[in-house]
């Protein structure tokens, strides 16, 4: 298994739209093996492999206290089952230390492809409602700065670069 570079913002990678996969495969689970590895590494909650440069429709997650229950979501599929929306103060890997409150469905279900490849469905409510539409966004080029002004988006982008700046110096 291999951690991966996070990309950050302004890339524009992370503005494309992730392609579906055909199935899962060995290449497919060693991807998503290198991407929990990653999350974990950043100490992140849920990963898309738009992230890491892969345009595939591939997210992966991990709600647990103890870090020990990684989930693997291929191809998901998000509908909303209620029109109640809840505010949750979200961040993003590829948006270090920017956190917002962002408003979404409060109950969604989700259809995917699971790591061996078996297809699923289940409900999504509070956490897991939040992460795997945050996660889904990713797929779509949508991040989640893009539902803040202008204002707010601008002024968090320019702290990112700021602070990948200062980090690229620190590590030099």
């Amino acid at each position: 298994m291999a951690v991966h570079t996070i990309l950050t913002v302004p890339d524009p990678r992370l503005k494309l739209v992730s392609r579906p996969v055909d199935g899962v495969d060995d290449d497919l689970r060693t991807l998503m093996d290198d991407m929990v590895e990653t999350m974990y590494a950043a100490d992140g909650i849920g990963l898309a492999a738009i992230q890491i440069g892969v345009d595939k429709r591939v997210i992966v997650m991990d709600l647990s206290e103890k870090r020990d229950n990684p989930r693997y979501f291929v191809n998901p599929v998000i509908t909303p089952l209620t029109e109640e929306t809840r505010p949750y103060s979200e961040g993003c890997l590829s948006i270090p230390e920017i956190y917002e409150e962002i408003e979404r469905p409060a109950r969604v279900k989700v259809e995917y492809l699971d790591y061996d490849g078996n297809q699923r469905e289940e409900i999504a409510e509070d956490l897991f409602a939040v992460c795997i539409q945050h996660e889904m966004d990713h797929l779509e080029g949508v991040l989640f700065i893009d539902y803040l002004s202008r204002l707010k988006r601008d002024r968090a982008v320019k702290r990112v670069q700021k602070l990948v700046r200062s980090r690229m110096e620190t590590a030099q």
